[in-house]
């Protein structure tokens, strides 16, 4: 997601500065240029030995070396920099940056960068939450900084409290919605639906599908890091939901049908990508079970349709994408859905071939319109995702 990107990775004198090199390959991973600057102090906690051999890129430690090229080193390397991220951040480092104080390598380069800028503090608890420290954190912020907040636990002191240096993998995800992707859906809200319902049958038993809700989760995920606002009302699944997404948890087709209905009047796309199960037990509850030839069986009744409603009550300029996961005569019923809950989009799928379906990493989706068709190959649930809000920003812009 980073290819051609450059990130500054400023690390500084924590203990914490050892998970910096975690973090400097997972930004390799995602094929970013990264250039990592320590300070004198970081380097008593990791040689720069490591992060030269993660990055492929030389270390730089000192503002007065004469070994390379002739260029002001910090000012050229801000000048094509995407992204600064200082993670770790001591307290001594958050007090220079927010006071413009330049007496290193780290520090005088990224005075002279004009790019997006993120800090991850991490430090003693009663050094975090120290007035001046704080003081120093809302500066920054007032400077257009975003502040990643660390984490409350056990820290390396023997303290607990505020001040643990976040997982790296959110610190990759403020990353990654900063640069990853053009803000082309800043101010666009959208509210996705994913993964199963469940209708109890008893206090122990329900009925439910086999969704896991992940091209849900990847359509929220990317809908976010497009610069949109998003929502995703999830069902009951062990998938973990995407970061800075409002986040509403369901369990019954009632649910969904309540909370969707709820917001829909305030969205601009709405995509149902929830797996609901189309039947529930009879409410009245000696009707539940039903002896029949001698054999019990269970009475069942339908659930609210959620998506015939948004259909019916669908406002101006408002988008509804929807999906239709088949077995046999995939596109034929998926216009007829389409036009019987009028969509403007819908995403069909054939459960039956190899790499769609439930529960996979990847999807084979087919998008139809009302004027248009595409089919698309076998990929990843998130750049099937893109595609479908590709196929939407393109509606909406017509």
């Amino acid at each position: 997601m980073l290819t051609g990107k450059t990130v500054i990775l400023g690390v500084t004198g924590g203990i914490a500065a050892y998970k910096a090199a975690y973090l400097a390959s997972l930004l390799k991973k995602q094929h970013a240029d990264v250039h990592v600057i320590m300070t004198e102090h970081a380097k008593e906690f990791v040689n720069p030995i490591t992060f030269e051999t993660l990055t492929a890129n030389k270390c730089l430690t000192d503002t007065f070396d004469r070994n390379f090229q002739f260029q002001v080193e910090h000012v050229e390397l801000a000048k094509k920099a995407d992204l600064v991220l200082v993670a770790p951040a001591t307290a001594n480092v958050c007090a220079k940056l927010a006071h413009g104080l330049a007496d290193d390598m780290l520090t005088t380069t990224i005075l002279a960068c004009q790019c997006p800028k993120l800090i991850a503090p991490a430090m003693n608890t009663r050094m975090y939450e120290n007035p001046v420290t704080q003081d120093n954190l809302k500066t920054l912020r007032s400077y257009g900084w975003t502040v990643i907040e660390p984490e409350t636990g056990y820290l390396a002191c023997g303290d607990t409290g505020a001040g643990k240096f976040p997982d790296e993998h959110l610190v990759m995800e403020y990353v990654l919605k900063e640069i990853a992707f053009a803000h082309d859906m800043k101010g666009i809200r959208v509210l996705v639906t994913a993964g199963p319902t469940q209708e109890a049958v008893d206090p122990v038993r329900y009925l439910t599908n086999h969704s896991t809700g992940k091209m849900g989760i990847a359509l929220a995920r990317m809908a976010m890091m497009r610069g949109a606002e998003v929502t995703l009302v999830l069902g009951e699944t062990a998938q973990i939901p995407p970061a800075f997404v409002n986040v509403v948890m369901i369990r019954s087709a009632a649910d969904l049908f309540r909370e969707v209905t709820a917001r829909s009047g305030e969205q601009d796309i709405i995509i149902k990508a929830a797996a609901v199960a189309d039947y529930r037990p009879a409410t009245v509850s000696d009707e539940k079970v039903k002896k029949k030839d001698g054999e019990l069986y269970l009475q069942l009744e339908r659930t609210e349709d959620t998506l015939q409603y948004l259909g019916e009550h669908k406002r101006e300029g408002q988008l509804l994408c929807g999906f239709a996961m088949e077995t046999q005569d995939m596109e034929a019923n998926a216009k007829a859905k389409l036009e019987r809950k009028k969509l403007d989009l819908i995403a069909a799928n054939n459960v039956k071939v190899k790499g769609a379906g439930f529960g996979t990493d990847t999807n084979v989706i087919t998008l139809i319109g009302k004027k248009n068709t595409r089919h698309l190959e076998l990929m990843s649930k998130e750049a099937a995702a893109s595609e479908i809000l590709n196929e939407l920003m393109e509606m909406r812009n017509r």
